[in-house]
């Protein structure tokens, strides 16, 4: 048949139809359903008659002529195949697909030589024209031949003499290839046409190397060879120190970082970012190296202020995290904090002068200065509202702590009654609440906690009911009342630092009350004393003992959270820091810590996926 018979046949045969193609595939007679069902059963002496009778009644439709030909090859029906491809060829002698089509028969029938043939001409067919190029490497793709697909975009690339296309598509390819080399280039190929795609790139990177070193390495060779081609080029050095990151090389991350910031002549702009990334991922002597660097470009730099409270910040971050507290980390931290109010005065009604505040009273000792600071913080006429509002609650506590009770529950309801409705009032009730409790007024205590138990915030509300729980469980009866005293009162000594004197009551608890109910909250208690004190190993015994007789209690997951955190923050054990949350997640799964417990679970496990 000649092709213009065809066309004529095509013609009469839509025209008598009259219907288009795409109409007739809405109006495919019912046997079309018999025939993929047969196929789906692979009862192909059952589909193939079916899918010939309908596609002789349509020749052009293409899904059809698909399905047909998919049953063909399957059936081993080559010779077949290869005629219904020859025949197809005819009427759609301008696509390229049809080589590809004929070349899978020749595939399947294992004549790799004439496949190849069809492949190369196919490829062949590329000019670097986009809708072509496309069209034949998605083909290709969809037999699963991706060393032919990668060959098509690979030719559209020299022939467009644009070396840098189709990087997405070909990071794809060799993906599914497994070949990570390939697909880390192709990725660094789409930074060069799209640098804002540096945060795609990095996740598709992320997904390439799996968190493995062996990939993380090579990836870092083709950006420094990428670096040393392009060294004006800055997203290859940011990209670098991200390599490093993931890496765990941190200190080569920061060489990086300071490099770019050189050669770009910033003003230690991305070097800040830098250190708040640090800090996040819990390395604060980079941090601190960040900061330090910044201030060496001089006062009279834009960011040197930041820097410096930067640097403190992180001062004060490894004297918290220190116990027991190291003496002269604090007279450094103090001396710091006192020569930057010194030169930056305008900072007297900012944050830092609460945290300053906070190192005089919990770890310097000098609780009067930390009071004199804050109230003459609060006078100022540049303080904001909110400021002065928090103050006042960091007043309340560092009065609390020289036993001025009375000084604290007024500057709590000054706030309570100054914010009402406000996050602050809630803070300032929990607060009046808390040092109710402490004082053995726990009837009042009670009827503040009832309010805050359905707080907008969610560490209040946790924080109000387990102190409304302690507070029923332990007021039955009277014969329990004096303990529970005994209890808040130990409390309250731990709040104040005290925590040699806190212990010894909780001793007398034990001696004077050997049937009390509040053995799992005095062991608790006993962790955070332990805790305070350095006496790690002390802390880790009483949350086991937790864990171990009273795990169905509301202290339980308690006890695995805090025993989850100090393996995995303070004493570095990660096998055993993995193994409480563990046992937190699949045994307490409504507790109030799961979420967090998931997220540190995941980090700890694949911190590349963080």
């Amino acid at each position: 048949m000649t092709y213009l018979k065809i066309r004529k046949f095509s013609l009469v045969l839509l025209l008598s139809l009259g219907c288009s193609t795409s109409q007739w595939a809405q109006a495919q007679p019912p046997d079309i359903a018999l025939a993929r069902q047969y196929a789906q059963n692979k009862e192909y002496d059952k589909a193939i008659p079916v899918f010939k009778h309908i596609y002789e009644q349509a020749p052009f439709d293409k899904g059809v002529y698909d399905e047909y030909l998919d049953a063909l090859v399957a059936a081993g029906k080559y010779t077949d195949a290869e005629t219904l491809v020859q025949y197809m060829m005819k009427i759609r002698r301008e696509d390229p697909v049809m080589l590809l089509d004929l070349g899978r028969v020749y595939d399947a029938d294992n004549k790799k030589k004439k496949a190849t043939e069809q492949y190369d001409a196919a490829l062949e067919a590329v000019s670097g024209e986009e809708f072509r190029t496309r069209q034949l490497a998605d083909a290709f793709t969809r037999m699963g031949n991706t060393d032919y697909a990668l060959k098509v975009y690979d030719r559209a690339r020299t022939l467009s003499r644009n070396p840098y296309a189709y990087g997405t598509e070909m990071a794809l390819l060799y993906g599914k290839k497994g070949n990570a080399e390939g697909a880390s280039a192709a990725l660094m190929d789409v930074l060069v046409t799209q640098p804002n795609a540096l945060d795609d790139v990095k996740a598709s990177l992320l997904k390439i190397t799996e968190g493995d070193e062996r990939k993380l390495e090579m990836v870092r060779k083709q950006i420094g060879k990428r670096i040393s081609a392009q060294p004006d080029n800055p997203y290859w050095v940011e990209l670098m120190t991200w390599i490093y990151t993931q890496k765990g090389d941190y200190a080569g991350a920061f060489q990086s970082v300071v490099a770019l910031d050189k050669k770009m002549k910033e003003a230690g702009e991305r070097v800040m970012t830098f250190a708040g990334s640090a800090i996040k991922d819990g390395q604060p002597v980079i941090a601190q190296q960040c900061y330090e660097y910044v201030m060496q470009k001089g006062k009279e730099g834009p960011m040197y202020d930041q820097a410096w409270a930067g640097k403190i910040d992180v001062l004060q971050t490894q004297v918290a995290g220190k116990k027991p507290v190291d003496e002269r980390q604090v007279a450094v931290l103090l001396k710091e904090y006192h020569n930057f109010l010194q030169e930056y005065p305008q900072y007297n009604t900012s944050t830092l002068v609460q945290a300053y505040a906070e190192a005089l009273a919990r770890y310097g000792h000098q609780v009067d200065s930390a009071i004199a600071l804050l109230e003459k913080a609060i006078t100022a006429p540049n303080a904001s509202r909110e400021f002065v509002g928090y103050c006042k609650l960091d007043l309340g506590d560092y009065n609390l702590l020289q036993d001025k009770v009375w000084n604290a529950t007024l500057l709590y309801s000054q706030v309570d009654k100054a914010f009402k409705e406000d996050r602050l009032a809630e803070e300032a009730r929990f607060r009046n609440a808390k040092l109710a409790y402490y004082r053995g007024d726990f009837k009042w205590a009670q009827q503040q906690l009832a309010v805050l138990k359905a707080s907008t915030s969610e560490l209040i509300a946790n924080d109000a009911l387990y102190l409304s729980v302690l507070i029923t469980e332990n007021s039955a009866g009277d014969s329990i009342q004096p303990a529970l005293q005994r209890f808040a009162a130990a409390d309250m000594l731990l709040f104040q630092n005290k925590t040699r004197e806190s212990d010894q009551l909780l001793d007398s608890i034990a001696k004077a009350f050997p049937d009390n109910a509040l053995q799992d909250d005095i062991l608790l208690l006993r962790a955070k004393i332990a805790g305070e004190e350095g006496r790690n190993n002390d802390a880790v015994t009483y949350l086991e003992k937790i864990l171990k007789d009273y795990g169905t209690d509301v202290l339980g997951d308690d006890a695995a959270y805090r025993l989850a955190l100090l393996y995995d923050e303070v004493l570095k054990d990660k096998a055993r820091a993995l193994q409480y949350y563990e046992v937190l997640i699949t045994q307490y799964p409504g507790s109030t810590y799961i979420q967090a417990a998931r997220a540190r679970y995941q980090k700890l496990k694949d911190p590349k996926d963080s």
